[in-house]
């Protein structure tokens, strides 16, 4: 029987294995890396990622990431590439080739007709002296001295040397272009992240249920506005501005210290001063001031107007954290 503390030290052994031939890649790194991102930077094409078995899946996890950081890419399986998928190389194209031996029979077959394309050939090896080390325009060495396979055969290492050096060709590619936030967004608009680059506080905003009441409105009138609305607060607007906002939480205390409400006002119990945020901010600018100051509403005001309140719940609702 496997026992748990087998299994940990297993799973630690790879783990430390896999790191450790990932930090020998920095050795490896050379003016062969360095012209190899000059080209993909300048060319005026897409960058076509090709490899077979292992080294296709690792190839298709690098055109992702270089198709959101905004390096235009394609993947073509070595295979299919010679039965018609070659169709989809254009002159201006760079190719990298991913394959940890660079002498498996596709590779021997592909490479040949890639050359005669005229397309400049990135190969991503663990073998510089193979055929495909030979003939690529630019080598960028993921030699690893042994696979964290018990059998030393499974590609486990290798194939995470790969993955790195495709990150470390995605991140140099990204500052290059200055890569920004606002960029990463544009590639991303849909689910949570997309929404946490993207969604504006306008984009939320319910002007439709916009609490509000005079500084000098009853207690039952407020009671009335913050019920009605739904939002758990209302602001106190004097003069066209907002001076404050009572929330159902004020209501609370101020029930809890008051025997007799019928005198007060709006103003006698309102927050001064409340958080606000502009229509044009970012969510999850909001979110941010919401969880600094442990709060759940925000008050929109936009050059001095109140637009009304964005509520944590909406925004949580929206999927943003």
């Amino acid at each position: 029987m496997i026992k748990k503390d087998n299994i940990l030290a297993s799973a630690k052994k790879t783990i430390l294995s896999e790191s450790e031939s990932i930090a020998k890649l920095t050795q490896f790194l050379d003016d062969n890396f360095v012209n190899a991102v000059e080209i993909i930077y300048k060319s005026k094409g897409r960058l076509v990622v090709t490899g077979i078995g292992k080294s296709a899946i690792i190839a298709q996890k690098i055109v992702a990431t270089l198709n959101s950081t905004g390096t235009p890419s394609l993947f073509l399986h070595a295979s299919e590439a010679i039965h018609g998928d070659l169709g989809m190389l254009q002159p201006s194209d760079v190719v990298i080739c991913i394959s940890k031996s660079g002498n498996s029979p596709e590779i021997k077959v592909l490479v040949p007709l890639l050359k005669r394309f005229g397309n400049k050939l990135i190969a991503i090896t663990g073998n510089t002296t193979s055929f495909l080390g030979k003939e690529a325009d630019f080598v960028l060495n993921t030699y690893v001295d042994s696979e964290a396979c018990p059998i030393n055969l499974a590609p486990t290492n290798s194939t995470t040397a790969q993955l790195v050096m495709g990150d470390a060709i995605a991140v140099c590619l990204m500052e290059m272009k200055n890569f920004t936030a606002e960029d990463f967004a544009k590639y991303h608009p849909g689910g949570a992240l997309g929404k946490k680059l993207l969604l504006r506080v306008s984009d939320m905003l319910d002007t439709t249920q916009k609490p509000i009441v005079a500084s000098d409105s009853t207690i039952k009138n407020v009671i009335i506005e913050i019920s009605e609305k739904r939002l758990g607060v209302t602001a106190v607007i004097e003069n066209e501005k907002v001076i404050g906002i009572i929330t159902d939480g004020d209501i609370r205390r101020m029930l809890n210290k008051t025997e007799n409400i019928s005198g007060l006002t709006a103003q006698e119990i309102m927050t001064k001063n409340p958080k606000t945020i502009k229509s044009t901010d970012m969510v999850s600018d909001a979110l941010n001031i919401l969880e600094d100051f442990s709060i759940t509403q925000l008050v929109v005001v936009d050059n001095g107007e109140y637009k009304g309140v964005i509520h944590l719940h909406d925004i949580l609702k929206e999927g943003i954290i």
